[in-house]
């Protein structure tokens, strides 16, 4: 380890400490106020009179709590509803924790975006948030936000793990470019070719289903298909070989290359091609193929026993948040491991993803995919029509408002449902992640607005292009 690196750890550590010495102070506070006022009644003007505090500059954030605090120890019972720890505590919770390394080009770029996140997490509409930054080449920032499970009041970090859902998806594509880049199929093969048993049905010969139509959404397959009704015609867990089958005797909604139709149902079909084509699942090939070689060590399927701490939970199934499970209901059936959902990961790790997407497919000495394929599926694929779609990615799309107003037609990403998304802009070498956990605890909240504003306010900080 170099010094620089020490230092860098060293600093950390004092980070830590200082934040759970807070914690713990703002949590024995709450504990004292809990046993003294009706939590109900005071939650609702507890959130009112954050939303009024988070307009103020910081300075005079930072004097309001200190008041807050004086009033609430002179006369806990008494004091207005700004004593109330609870709304002071998530000021404490909520500032980042992690590195700040700004350029030039980035002028107080956290301020900018920080008051959008801590609305949407006083109006509940997400419980925590971790977010983290690349511009040339580097990590320059990362904070992390809130409570990672709401219940249990657990802090979040940028170590955070996070079910980052259709995220994803771009590395599963991935792996079939690793394989198409050593010659084993080609874009316009027909997929029937590479699957035993795999007919879709009304597939022509003149116009059939390819690897392209996968890819990009344009197959004709259906959204999605009905997880009690594959459990019930074929048990649980569900081999992903015959979910396939299953999805292959769906009826299209439209004929290949025709339509536009956001499919989880696509890859899950295209993890089945790998493992034929490779010999491995998908998250076996993964790991050995783009997660180790890149160093992302909290990046998993299924995650071992002794990581699931470290994982946000996801919605209440069965009276239980799931936690280190994943939240599509057709890859839970596949045993978590699915080409459309699954995927566990962090702010941290997928900022070293990120920084080999701009690099052209390398990480320093680490070659993942050559820049002609990285540039070949980062942009509108000239046979998907009307898709907006590159090979995995998302450029200009229905589903891009994550990209924000700013960024501009080259820049692409994806989105995931549980509330994670990945935006990488190569004209200014900039990429955001920002991961959350939007579903927990009832699936009820909308992040999208929330998304493109953080976009924007990045974008906007960029000086230098």
């Amino acid at each position: 380890m170099s010094t620089e690196e020490r230092i860098r750890l060293k600093q950390r550590e004092a980070e830590l400490l200082k934040r759970i010495s807070r914690l713990k102070q703002a949590m024995n506070e709450t504990r004292e106020l809990e046993t003294l006022a009706n939590k109900g009644q005071l939650f609702k003007k507890a959130q009112e009179e954050l939303r009024r505090v988070q307009e103020r500059p910081s300075v005079e954030r930072d004097a309001m709590v200190a008041e807050a605090r004086k009033a609430m120890k002179r006369d806990p019972v008494r004091c207005p509803v700004r004593a109330w720890v609870c709304a002071v505590f998530l000021f404490y919770l909520s500032g980042p924790l992690g590195s700040s390394h700004y350029g030039q080009e980035f002028e107080g770029l956290s301020r900018e975006f920080e008051p959008e996140i801590l609305r949407a997490m006083s109006r509940g509409n997400i419980p925590s948030a971790a977010v983290a930054l690349v511009y040339n080449d580097r990590l320059i920032w990362a904070g992390a936000y809130g409570y990672s499970n709401a219940w249990a009041r657990t802090p979040a970090f940028t170590e955070t793990v996070y079910l980052i859902g259709s995220t994803f998806k771009t590395m599963s594509t991935f792996a079939l470019l690793q394989q198409m880049e050593q010659g084993k199929f080609k874009l316009d093969d027909p997929v029937n070719a590479y699957l035993t048993d795999f007919k879709i049905q009304g597939d022509l010969p003149s116009n059939p289903v390819t690897f392209r139509h996968l890819l990009t959404h344009t197959s004709g397959l259906p959204p999605y298909t009905d997880p009690k009704e594959v459990e019930r015609l074929y048990g649980n867990p569900c081999p992903t070989e015959t979910l396939v089958k299953h999805i292959a005797g769906l009826r299209k909604e439209s004929p290949p290359g025709a339509v536009f139709t956001y499919s989880c149902l696509n890859y899950i079909t295209l993890a089945s091609i790998v493992k034929s084509v490779t010999g491995k699942n998908l998250a076996e090939f993964a790991d050995e193929n783009i997660f180790r070689p890149l160093g992302m060590k909290r990046t998993f399927f299924v995650p071992p026993a002794d990581r699931v701490d470290l994982c946000v939970p996801t919605q209440v199934y069965e009276g239980k948040p799931l936690r280190g499970v994943v939240h599509d209901p057709l890859a839970r059936l596949q045993g978590g491991v699915s080409g459309n959902a699954g995927l566990f990961s962090t702010a941290d790790d997928l900022a070293v993803f990120a920084q080999m997407m701009l690099d052209g497919g390398a990480l320093g000495k680490v070659r993942i995919l050559g820049p002609l394929a990285v540039e070949r599926m980062t942009e509108i694929f000239p046979k998907a029509g009307p898709a907006g779609r590159g090979l995995g990615w998302d450029l200009d799309s229905d589903y891009a408002s994550v990209r924000g107003d700013l960024f501009g037609p080259a820049s692409y990403g994806h989105s995931g449902y549980t509330g994670t998304s990945v935006w990488i802009d190569p004209e200014t070498r900039t990429a955001v992640i920002f991961l959350t956990n939007r579903v927990h605890p009832d699936d009820k909240a909308d992040i999208i607005a929330m998304r493109s504003k953080v976009a924007n306010v990045v974008a906007g900080s960029i000086l230098v292009k």
